[in-house]
């Protein structure tokens, strides 16, 4: 990915700043998620009508996945991730009563946590991740986070606030120092959890083609030459959303291994990257509206 291009999907992230985070919290906070939820429709429409780089980002997703998209599909995409963006606080707080989760490949995680078997979860940005972190806590699971999140350090700073002792390790992608990998190792031999996305292209970062929704699109390949090398178990995790308070974690194996044949490993990668893509596809068509990437996903390189 160019660095503009991730400079924009960054800065998409950062819009509203920490005054709009601590806002929300103090909404959440005084009014429930009820009534903070009708401030989300105002909230909404402001980006909706304000930020068009966001409009466009919808519509380009929802033509794919729907057939045609419209002012009020676009609407319902930005609605559902503010209200995503809101329940993340509740959850956080460990308040779980506004909601109903169910689980499917719950077992999957159990039985990683009975054998002491390290693993990479690879994620995308769909629904919320907090759903994973709570069943985390409750089955005695430890989740690591590898990621870019240098555009979300103020949202992070404001989580911790709310609760300080949340059992969640991120571990920060720095271009050009690769010293993240050995953290990374040091966690799986360990028997933990290292959660990855699958569906953004950091800068600079390797990336293969693959099939999305009818388009070719980027993927990284970061996440499998991880994989490769420490020789772990890979998964799949989503925590789609659902309207108006449904989450379900989806846990689905993906590779024993993975390997990469010489002389045929960009193949291999780009067979890897179009696996994860269709699974991603069959959720996004399933959840449409709970995918959350407002950026020019299918720009060509």
């Amino acid at each position: 990915m160019s660095e503009t291009v991730t400079a924009r999907w960054q800065d998409v992230a950062e819009k509203g700043g920490a005054l709009g985070i601590r806002l929300l919290v103090a909404l959440a906070t005084l009014l429930g998620r009820r009534a903070a939820g009708l401030v989300l429709h105002l909230v909404a429409a402001w980006y909706v009508l304000f930020h068009p780089s966001v409009r466009r980002s919808s519509r380009a997703y929802l033509d794919r996945v729907e057939g045609r998209a419209t002012l009020r599909g676009v609407y319902r995409h930005v609605l559902c991730f503010a209200r995503v963006a809101l329940d993340r606080l509740f959850m956080v707080r460990g308040d779980f009563r506004p909601f109903r989760i169910t689980t499917h490949g719950e077992e999957h995680l159990r039985a990683l946590r009975a054998s002491n078997t390290g693993a990479i979860l690879l994620l995308a940005h769909m629904g919320s991740f907090e759903v994973l972190r709570a069943l985390s806590e409750e089955r005695d699971l430890r989740v690591n986070v590898l990621g870019y999140f240098g555009n979300a350090r103020r949202l992070n700073a404001v989580l911790r606030r709310i609760r300080p002792d949340v059992d969640t390790r991120l571990i920060e992608i720095r271009p050009r120092d690769p010293s993240f990998i050995f953290e990374v190792e040091d966690c799986v031999v360990r028997g933990e959890i290292v959660g990855t996305m699958g569906d953004r292209v950091g800068f600079d970062e390797k990336f293969t083609m693959a099939p999305f929704l009818g388009t070719p699109a980027r993927f990284p390949t970061g996440p499998y030459l991880l994989a490769a090398a420490l020789r772990c178990p890979v998964y799949l995790a989503f925590g789609l959303y659902r309207e108006p308070n449904r989450y379900q974690l989806v846990c689905e194996p993906f590779a024993d291994r993975i390997e990469l044949p010489r002389g045929a490993r960009e193949e291999a990668l780009a067979a890897y990257a179009a696996r994860y893509a269709a699974r991603v596809e069959h959720h996004c068509r399933s959840a449409p509206y709970s995918w959350f990437n407002y950026y020019d996903f299918w720009s060509t390189p």
